[in-house]
Parts: structure tokens; C-alpha cells; sequence
């Protein structure tokens, strides 16, 4: 598969003209990087007005995923903004509102607030703020209670514990009542090269964002939105207007290129690497359970650890494997993340097998994460969030609305929403995750 972008920022550094565009560095090395960092210069295309060596590898990418596929270099947020623009001129409603499950990522807010949506959300049955376990029953309930048509359906897919949900099975409710099925699915980009592939795309999805930089050999923002050709308003021209609202001006050719060689890297055999890797991972996964640890999540490039039944804080796990040199992707209070790939070696599997045998198990702490509850709302998203906030003491906040969600990232998953009364299971919720303070619309 050709990679036109590489190759011609490669020509153009080989060639060491006298840059007098942007940017500043004007190819000179600091971090050995940028002799290949280019602008929209004569022959480089322009990502949202693509028609040359950029619409040239989007294509491959399309080929890969079987499916018209733009490049973000703002990772998954500049897609979600984009998917729900795009629901919305799909889908043209005086009072646009959206069902989404609540374990949605901070992005998917301010799309709210940016775009003046109401959201309606979709809590499912034994749901923490990082997993929401949706079925299609909830969602074809949730559609039928609905007073309006929502312009879409807003599922996260794999969540951050790697749990997946039944994308096919609420594919078709959403399309027996017409409604347009996006899909958050940034943990999953390497889903479509399974055999079968488990990508939301190919399951039945409309809308679809993958942060390529998450499971694939891409840099850090490198991000793709899969759109279905059966959503026939959404053209080309319509998508990358969508992504133009949302995304720089200065869209990074490093992060362009890497997607596009990317693209011969997934052509080549990484489907066959992937299953091939997928075995080993399954054997650490059977020997940590074997050894008394809990596994939850159904994701196959994901080790996660619900620490607790083996008697620890999962943050307390996290520093033990830090000091060995283990770093992990996230740890709350009960949940330890580590995510996989195939370039994760054997030696490398062998390490966290022999990292974490070496820790003896204690008698289980019995706390369990806070469940998330229906609290009310006294302002839409878009109200909350672009009115004068100020932060105050998590002590403080009961009854107050909360303004901008309070949360980082890993995991930007809120616990309060922007626009709902914060109540007391909220600032408990605060309380265990070890917030003490939070965003509140000002009185």
C-alpha cells in the first residue's frame, strides 16, 4: 500500500530547501523530528480540502476499514464533535437531543455545549462511571419513552475497563426506528482486524471514531471517523466541514504521516500479528486468574484487574508494578488498565506475570466503586457549561449545578454532568475518587 504523505515530506527534506514558510524550527533538528514537520505547502494537500497526496492515503485507510474514513490529528474529541454535527444536519430538529449511555468521555459535553444538544442518558443495569452496561432492550425502551426522535444513539465501545457492548444488537433497533447509531469506539481501532473483526462499522454503526494512537502504531492524536456509506447525506465534502469546525487550522503532518504509514503497516500482516499475538495475551489473562486475581472486560488487548477481591487498592498495585518498571495506563481505587498490543513482546508478558505473582494475596477489601444513579437536571449541558462558573469544595456542592465537568484524563469520564444538581451520592462519589473540589454554576 502506497504512502503518499510520507514519502513526499521525505522528498521535501531530502531535497533541504530554503524554508520560508511555516513552522518557526524551519526543519532544523531539537528533537530529530522536524525536517519532516511541514505546513500546507505547494504539493502537501490540505486536510479538509484533501485532493491530493492526503485524499490519496484517507482512501487507503477507507479501503482498510472498508468504509469512507477521514484523519483527525486531534485524536477521537475533534471526531465526536464532528459525529454529533454531522447526526444533527442529518437529522433536522428544532430541539436536537441525543440518547447517549452515561459513561460518555468529557469531549462528547462540550460537543453538547457546542452545538446546543439535550441529552438524554441511558444508564443500564449495574453501571459505575466507567463501565454502562447497555443492552439493545434499554436502548428500544429508551427510544420509545423518548418524546422527540433524537437525532442519534451514543454508545462507548470498548469502555475503559474494555467491556464491550452488543453494537449489532442495538444497531438494529436504532435503524428499525430510524435513528442514526454513533459510536465512541477510540479503544478500538485494531477491533476491525480481528478474524471476525468486531469493529463498530462492520456491527452495524453509522457514525464510528477510533483514536488510532490508542491500540495502533500511530502517534499520539492520530485519530480516524468512519462514516457508512449508507448515510447517504454524509458526503465528503459535508464530513470534512464537520471535522473543519472542530479541528486546527495547523492540522500536525507528523501526525498525518504516521497515520499513513500506518496504513502499509496494517496492510502488510497485522491481522495475522494481531492473532497471533491474541493467544499469548489470553495466557497471561488464564495464569493472573489462576493465581486468585479478578479479570473483568471482554476486550482482548486489555488487562484488566479488579484489584480488591485480591486485597489491594488498584493505585496501591499501580506503584508496586511502577517500581518495577511496569507503567500502567490507569488505576482508581479499583480497577487497574493495562493495554496491549502486538508490539508487546513475550519478554514483555512474562515481566507483568512475574510482577504481579510476586505480590501475595490478602484478605479482600469489600468496598465497592459508587453505582451511578439518575439525579435531576436544572440546565441543559450548553447552559451550564457556558455560563460563569466557579470552583468550590466538594463539601460545599450539594445542591449545587455543576458547571464543568470535573475529571482528568485518564479517564475524562465525569461523575457529575454539566447542567445536574449535584447531590449527596455525588459528593460521595467526589469523596472516593479523591476529589475535593468541583465546578458549580455560579448564583
Amino acid at each position: 500500500m502506497t504512502t503518499p504523505i510520507y514519502d513526499f515530506l521525505k522528498k521535501y527534506a531530502d531535497a533541504s530547501p530554503l524554508r520560508l514558510h511555516m513552522p518557526g524550527h524551519k526543519g532544523k533538528s531539537l528533537l530529530g523530528v522536524e525536517t519532516l514537520d511541514l505546513t500546507e505547502v505547494s504539493g502537501a494537500d490540505s486536510l479538509y480540502e484533501a485532493s491530493g497526496i492526503i485524499k490519496e492515503s484517507e482512501d487507503n485507510a477507507s479501503a482498510l476499514f472498508r468504509c469512507p474514513t477521514y484523519y483527525s490529528t486531534e485524536g477521537s474529541s475533534q471526531c465526536i464533535r464532528a459525529m454529533l454535527y454531522l447526526a444533527m444536519i442529518s437529522t433536522p430538529t428544532a430541539k436536537p437531543l441525543v440518547l447517549a449511555a452515561r459513561n460518555a468521555h468529557k469531549s462528547f459535553l462540550s460537543a453538547l455545549a457546542l452545538l446546543d444538544i439535550n441529552v438524554e442518558w441511558l444508564y443500564g443495569h449495574d453501571s459505575t462511571y466507567l463501565s454502562c452496561h447497555i443492552t439493545p432492550h434499554d436502548v428500544e425502551k429508551a427510544l420509545l419513552s423518548s418524546s422527540v426522535k433524537p437525532i442519534g444513539v451514543y454508545l462507548t465501545s470498548p469502555d475503559y475497563l474494555g467491556s464491550l457492548t452488543d453494537i449489532q444488537g442495538i444497531a438494529e433497533i436504532c435503524h428499525r426506528h430510524g435513528v442514526l447509531l454513533l459510536v465512541d469506539n477510540a479503544h478500538g481501532a485494531y477491533l476491525k482486524f480481528l478474524n471476525p473483526s468486531l469493529h463498530p462499522m462492520d456491527l452495524g454503526a453509522d457514525l464510528c471514531c477510533d483514536s488510532a494512537h490508542k491500540t495502533l502504531p500511530v502517534l499520539t492524536g492520530g485519530a480516524y471517523l468512519h462514516v457508512s456509506s449508507k448515510v447517504r447525506e454524509l458526503n465528503s465534502v459535508s464530513v470534512k466541514h464537520a471535522l473543519s469546525l472542530f479541528g486546527s487550522t495547523s492540522p500536525s503532518y507528523l501526525i498525518m504521516a504516521s497515520l499513513d504509514m500506518a496504513n502499509a503497516y496494517l496492510d502488510e500482516d497485522y491481522g495475522q500479528k494481531l492473532m497471533r499475538f491474541i493467544p499469548y495475551a489470553e495466557h497471561t489473562k488464564r495464569v493472573l486468574t489462576d493465581h486468585g486475581y479478578v479479570l473483568v472486560g471482554d476486550e482482548p488487548l486489555k488487562i484488566t484487574i479488579s484489584t480488591k477481591p485480591y486485597g489491594y487498592d488498584a493505585i496501591h498495585v499501580a506503584k508496586i508494578l511502577e517500581e518495577q518498571g511496569l507503567i500502567c495506563e490507569f488505576a482508581d481505587p479499583d480497577f487497574l488498565v493495562m493495554m496491549l498490543t502486538p508490539e508487546t513482546t513475550l519478554f514483555d508478558l512474562q515481566r507483568i506475570q512475574k510482577a504481579l505473582l510476586s505480590i501475595p494475596k490478602r484478605e479482600p477489601i469489600l468496598t465497592a466503586p459508587p453505582r451511578m444513579n439518575k439525579v435531576s437536571c436544572a440546565m441543559s449541558p450548553r447552559d451550564a457549561l457556558l455560563s460563569p462558573n466557579e470552583i468550590i469544595p466538594v463539601s460545599l456542592a450539594q445542591g449545587r449545578i455543576c458547571g464543568a465537568a470535573t475529571v482528568g484524563c485518564p479517564p475524562a469520564v465525569p461523575i457529575a454532568v454539566s447542567g445536574e444538581i449535584i447531590d449527596q451520592e455525588a459528593i460521595q462519589a467526589f469523596a472516593y475518587y479523591g476529589m475535593t473540589t468541583c465546578s458549580v454554576v455560579k448564583n
